[in-house]
C-alpha cells in the first residue's frame, strides 16, 4: 500500500469518525432537549453545548474527509473547547454543582477522541505536506 493511499484511508477513517460522533451527539443531546430523561440531573449549558457542537463535529468530520488545510486546526479548536468545559465542569462539579457523573464520563470521552482525531490530523499534514515537498523538488530537479 502507498503511503498516499494509508494517508487517504486514515483521513477518511478520522472523517467517519467524527460525522459519527456529530451524528450521535446531534441525536442525545437532541433527544433529551425535547424532553426524554436520561436518567440524571442534567446540566442544561452542558447539554447545549454539546448537541451544538454536534453540529461542529460534522463540519470538521467533512473538512477532514475533503482533506482541506484548516482541518487540523479545527480539530485542534474542538479539542481544545472541549479541554475547557472539562475542565470548567469538574470544577463546578467539585464545587458543589449539579454534574452528573455520566456527564464527566462522556465529556471525556469526546476530549480524548478528539485529542486522538486532531493528532491524527496534524500527522496526515506532515505526511501531505511532506509529499508536496518531495513532488516539487522532484519538478525542481527537471
Amino acid at each position: 500500500m502507498t503511503a498516499a493511499k494509508w494517508a487517504r484511508g486514515v483521513s477518511v477513517l478520522a472523517a467517519g469518525i467524527a460525522l459519527a460522533f456529530g451524528v450521535a451527539t446531534i441525536v442525545a443531546g437532541g433527544r433529551v432537549l425535547l424532553g426524554a430523561d436520561p436518567g440524571y440531573v442534567v446540566f442544561r449549558p452542558l447539554l447545549i453545548y454539546n448537541t451544538t457542537m454536534g453540529l461542529v463535529y460534522i463540519a470538521v468530520g467533512l473538512a477532514l474527509w475533503r482533506n482541506h488545510r484548516w482541518a487540523r486546526n479545527a480539530a485542534g479548536a474542538v479539542f481544545g473547547l472541549n479541554l475547557i468545559v472539562l475542565v470548567s465542569i469538574i470544577a463546578i462539579r467539585s464545587g458543589g454543582g449539579a454534574v452528573a457523573v455520566d456527564s464527566l464520563r462522556a465529556m471525556a470521552v469526546r476530549t480524548i477522541v478528539w485529542l486522538a482525531l486532531f493528532l491524527v490530523a496534524v500527522l496526515l499534514a506532515r505526511s501531505t505536506n511532506a509529499a508536496r515537498e518531495g513532488s516539487a523538488n522532484l519538478m525542481s530537479q527537471r
